[in-house]
């Protein structure tokens, strides 16, 4: 989906497919035929964009088989799809029982995560629609926390695989006419877990096609405000690359046995839910929610929140909410201004599958409603501040 923004320029939507999670490029085709296609049909559009998630294989066999790159590029075209950015942050196993910790592996520290970003730029830069010459690609917030912490090599590391990235990606760019920039993407639990945590290493980096991902869950469960955040950001020259529209579990009252127990619901063994709180001391937190509502591990005098992707458009029922208004906060400083901070923005609901059972979509319909119903919610929200729907 396309908006045209106050300033002239043009401003992309798209939802990522890591919610269809696939590892194969049979997989991807499949994505495209059973949701994608049918979540454009339910929006009335000619055209949606779409946030693709490609796992280490399927992309390996596009970089190998150019026929089979064409061929995936005319297929977007014949379902009325356009990809102007991916979700390089997964590298493989995402539709796996349990994800858990492995969604850090493998890290800006090993060459895998290198050579993997540098075949996803390849590939965007061959799949943009002819008359898009930016692309963007979201990754890996550097690393888990550990053992990243304790290694004295591990920062020279990432920062050298980052600079080659960066090297690469100015290559591509004159070779293509293609501009792909790539966004770090804070998170809970890893080295950079907050906004302010990436402005030191993307300042040693120091290059325009690498910045910052803001995902709006990650950024509320972080309790991160979105003025002081995005103000940091544009002072330290930090360009924010992409941002995904995505809103966290919030529990007000967490003392309460009625809280803990909704809160509970929502524990599962596929994906990890970091848990914070904010207190006078700081940030505290837990690596998941379980750990948290068994009590003890977290005080439970200020609210929760957890990184648990809930749909934009249906928070939980009482006594849980979501922070969907640190979601509208983000986006009006984003693209509210005369000027838009980013102009891709990505809905990111990949937990459909793992929200209690009496929540989860039975069916691919009723995915493809909810899926139509967040891109309404955040076209809606656009149209709001100004921007003018394109066909």
């Amino acid at each position: 989906m396309r908006f045209r923004h106050l300033d002239g320029s043009i401003v992309h939507l798209s939802y990522c497919t890591n919610v269809h999670p696939a590892e194969t490029l049979d997989g991807v085709r499949a994505q495209l035929r059973d949701h994608c296609e049918p979540v454009r049909r339910r929006l009335g559009r000619d055209r949606l964009g779409i946030g693709l998630w490609l796992a280490r294989e399927a992309a390996r066999v596009l970089i190998n088989d150019p026929a089979e790159l064409r061929a995936l590029r005319a297929e977007l075209d014949s379902r009325g799809l356009e990809v102007v950015t991916l979700n390089g942050f997964p590298y493989e196993g995402f539709g796996a029982d349990e994800v858990k910790y492995r969604v850090y592996r493998p890290d800006w520290t090993e060459p895998e995560r290198l050579a993997h970003t540098t075949d996803l730029a390849r590939l965007l830069a061959a799949l943009l629609p002819d008359d898009v010459t930016e692309g963007t690609i979201s990754t890996l917030p550097l690393a888990w926390r550990t053992p990243y912490a304790t290694d004295p090599g591990a920062a020279r590391t990432a920062r050298a695989a980052l600079t080659t990235l960066a090297q690469r990606l100015d290559a591509l760019a004159e070779l293509t006419g293609k501009s792909i920039r790539i966004g770090l993407e804070p998170e809970p639990g890893c080295t950079v877990e907050t906004t302010a945590d990436a402005i030191a290493p993307l300042t040693d980096v120091g290059h325009e096609r690498i910045g910052i991902c803001v995902d709006t869950c990650h950024l509320a469960t972080s309790f991160e405000d979105p003025d002081t955040a995005l103000d940091a950001l544009t002072a330290a020259g930090i360009p924010v690359v992409k941002s995904q529209l995505s809103a966290a579990l919030h529990a007000e009252h967490p003392h309460l046995p009625e809280v803990r127990t909704a809160l509970a619901t929502f524990a599962e063994p596929r994906f990890l839910h970091q848990t914070r709180t904010r207190t006078a001391a700081g940030l505290r937190g837990t690596d998941d929610l379980d750990e948290a509502v068994a009590g003890g591990a977290l005080p439970d005098s200020t609210p929760w929140r957890a990184h648990f992707h809930v749909p934009l458009h249906a928070p939980p029922a009482p006594p849980l909410t979501s922070t969907l208004p640190v979601l509208r906060a983000t986006l009006a400083r984003l693209v509210g201004g005369p000027v838009p901070l980013t102009r891709h923005l990505e809905v990111e609901t990949y937990t459909w599958q793992a929200l209690p059972a009496e929540l989860r979509p039975r069916t691919r319909t009723q995915l493809a409603d909810g899926i139509a119903a967040e891109l309404t919610l955040a076209r809606d929200l656009l149209v709001d501040l100004g921007l003018k729907e394109l066909p």
